[in-house]
């Protein structure tokens, strides 16, 4: 489903995808409710940094973060995009919103090519990562995209005693 933002008639629900565009990339954040949104970002409290800039993180850690979705968005337009409902079957959005509020506050891998803030909110979302944005500059990444998604998800999941 893509709906523009617009004043008063724009209506995410808990688990749904949001695409925020920025000058030359999207970042990518779940939305939890109450206008509240989870996302993958740098852990300094620079607000024009982070992993919402394509080129702040080129490998080493990013921090997940509860924010209100107009404080990350800035000013930036912003749609509902779960892109890849007809391919994977979404979980449920109890368990999104359960997995990503677990992880709020947790430093974890970040990578432009390989993990970032697209991938972070696919695995939420569907439990499988994936980035579109990313392929058009490298061609096929499906490993990339695999070993990063296990090296991100390897810390995390042992913290929850699961494997990745």
């Amino acid at each position: 489903v893509f709906l523009p933002h617009q004043q008063g008639c724009w209506h995410p629900k808990p688990g749904d995808l949001i695409e925020i565009f920025r000058f030359g990339y999207q970042h990518w954040v779940v939305y939890v409710g109450n206008g509240y949104v989870v996302h993958l970002t740098t852990p300094s409290k620079n607000p024009t940094g982070g992993s919402s800039s394509p080129f702040s993180v080129q490998g080493g850690k990013a921090m997940v973060k509860r924010e209100q979705l107009e404080d990350v968005a800035r000013g930036c337009s912003y749609q509902i995009n779960n892109y890849l409902d007809d391919m994977y079957q979404p979980l449920s959005a109890e368990k999104i919103i359960s997995y990503a509020e677990k992880l709020i506050g947790k430093e974890i891998w970040y990578n432009v090519l390989g993990w970032n803030c697209e991938h972070f909110v696919t695995h939420l979302r569907y439990g499988k990562s994936h980035s579109e944005q990313v392929r058009p500059c490298v061609g096929d990444l499906s490993l990339l995209e695999g070993a990063g998604a296990w090296v991100g998800l390897s810390g995390l999941c042992s913290q929850r005693g699961e494997s990745p």
